[in-house]
């Protein structure tokens, strides 16, 4: 509760009337100032008085990509009896606060405000809560409080269309490593029957051995897999522009269009970053949720070896697609290392004028300035 400009001068004014006017016995003042308390008073009782409002909103559509038109309706319906006068609310939009007219709402009635969201900058908008002010008549005293939730709309990384998708290296089954689409069916590992099971995968020896039936579990060897790593080291994006790295910026672009690529073709892909966030965030449902949130982290030569060293012992797949900014280009002898666990591996420098040097840890390097020219040098690869 917040006692206005107005009531703390009216306030002052009331102690010093009633002061003077009992000091002195001058019943003028002491009347004038009870008045004045009897105002304050009235007005902390009047502002404290809380309205009820229900409050709906839905985003239309929750999930853009960077530039895309969205929308936030909000509805507040009065559910009390009470006509809740001299209403002042306002919508929290990120960082912008957005007025919503509530003046004199009467019981039942609701009221309806839609409002364009920000989707200039790639990052996950909160919208709410609805901010509701309560003044007294005499506007001496503001009582603001919070109705309604927060929801959160996701500004995705743009998506460059990639006509290339890699075909990965499989082994078949006679020990040579073929680049095929598909390929060979290998043992996986081992599960409890269930009804519907073909009979011809039960593992009888294992199954005499523990006293029931198991299956075995097959996987398809040779499917490319693909593995996207994004370098989110502050030090890898050193230049900012308003505050913004844009060459981060572009490597979001970069691994949104790899990864929609891949789930266009069916192919399985993981996103992973070189600095481990804490976990996804709240209500995130993907990759393209995980790089609205992703943000630039602290870390240094140290967290990328431990990033590179997981890669290698893991082994998530055989095509390796590591993207950095320019300050990583120094660091791409810790992601050559990787060749031996990864058939392909894929450098992607983003932000950049001049092209990397030849020869640069052996690897296959994209140079590009946005995600839009990675696209265009992404699609014009002829080995993997």
């Amino acid at each position: 509760m917040g006692i206005t400009a107005r009531g703390v001068g009216l306030l002052v004014a009331a102690v010093v009337l009633l002061g003077v006017g009992i000091r002195y016995a001058y019943p003028e003042l002491t009347v004038l100032g009870a008045a004045a308390a009897v105002a304050v008073g009235h007005a902390l009782v009047t502002a404290a008085w809380r309205p009820r409002l229900a409050v709906e909103r839905s985003a239309d559509p929750d999930r853009v990509a960077r530039g895309e038109p969205a929308s936030m309706t909000l509805t507040v319906r009065n559910t009390g009896r009470l006509r809740a006068a001299n209403l002042v609310a306002e919508d929290r939009c990120g960082a912008a606060l957005v007025p919503v007219p509530l003046l004199r709402l009467r019981p039942g009635r609701d009221t309806t405000v839609r409002y364009d969201v920000p989707t200039r900058r790639r990052g996950v908008v909160p919208v709410g809560p609805l901010r509701v002010t309560r003044r007294d008549p005499l506007g001496l005293v503001a009582l603001a409080r919070p109705y309604g939730g927060t929801v959160p709309v996701w500004v995705h990384p743009r998506i460059h269309s990639l006509r290339a998708v890699p075909t990965g290296a499989g082994r078949s089954l006679d020990g040579r490593t073929d680049s095929v689409p598909h390929g060979s069916i290998t043992f996986d590992s081992l599960r409890e029957y269930v009804v519907g099971d073909e009979l011809r995968r039960v593992h009888w020896r294992t199954s005499a051995r523990v006293g029931e039936l198991m299956v075995r579990e097959n996987v398809d060897t040779s499917l490319p897999r693909i593995v996207v790593v994004l370098d989110n080291r502050a030090a890898a994006h050193p230049e900012r522009v308003g505050g913004v790295a844009e060459s981060f910026e572009s490597g979001c672009e970069a691994a949104a269009s790899v990864v929609a690529a891949a789930v266009r073709e069916d192919l399985p892909v993981s996103l992973l970053l070189v600095v481990p966030a804490d976990g996804d965030p709240a209500g995130a449902g993907g990759p393209l949720d995980r790089l609205a949130a992703v943000e630039l982290a602290d870390g240094g030569d140290d967290v990328l070896r431990a990033a590179m060293s997981r890669l290698r012992q893991d082994r998530l797949g055989d095509t390796l697609v590591f993207l950095t900014g320019p300050g990583g280009r120094g660091d791409l002898g810790h992601v050559g290392a990787l060749r031996g666990a990864y058939p392909s591996v894929l450098v992607g420098v983003l932000g950049v004028a001049e092209p990397t040097p030849a020869g640069a840890a052996g690897l296959l390097v994209v140079d590009a300035a946005d995600g839009a020219e990675f696209a265009a040098e992404w699609d014009g690869v002829r080995r993997w």
